[in-house]
């Protein structure tokens, strides 16, 4: 049995919800998931990667990449042959898939390029000004003490 119960976590944190959230999706998530198409993902550099999902056969059209809730949705959807064909042998898979990647916190999709049968997916991270880590100055005003130990001393 595999049931966890996270409530305490939500209890005992503040702001960490999203944490608590994906432990809570990892946690529920089918072990034998679909491996339909495979894919790799790369880091490119400190703050980007790339997906590539192998879609051999499928066109531009048949494709959809869309982000919604922090979640990156790549779709495939064949469309029917107009002809019918016999095939002797059919090994390459041209079903409908759906793969989902979640995306970190300031995570976008920067481009998206369909080339040889691969759909390449680049990803960076861009955290806002407002977020980044900032140096805050330690001054020592000792004119300011100076006039308090002089003041005192005259009482």
């Amino acid at each position: 049995m595999r049931a966890f119960d996270l409530t305490p976590l939500y209890r005992a944190t503040v702001g960490f919800d999203q944490i608590a959230d994906l432990m809570d999706r990892a946690l529920t998530n089918d072990v034998s998931q679909n491996t339909y198409p495979p894919y790799n993902i790369e880091k490119t550099d400190d703050d980007a990667w790339r997906i590539s999902i192998a879609v051999a056969g499928f066109s531009d059209d048949e494709l959809a990449i869309e982000v919604k809730d922090r979640a990156l949705h790549v779709t495939g959807r064949k469309a029917e042959d107009e002809g019918e064909r016999n095939f002797l042998h059919r090994g390459i898979a041209t079903r409908a898939f759906e793969r989902r990647f979640q995306l970190a916190d300031h995570v976008r999709v920067t481009e998206a390029s369909h080339v040889n049968g691969m759909l390449h997916i680049d990803l960076m991270r861009e955290v806002p000004e407002a977020l980044k880590p900032r140096r805050i100055a330690i001054s020592s005003d000792t004119k300011k003490d100076a006039n308090l130990v002089e003041a005192q001393s005259v009482n």
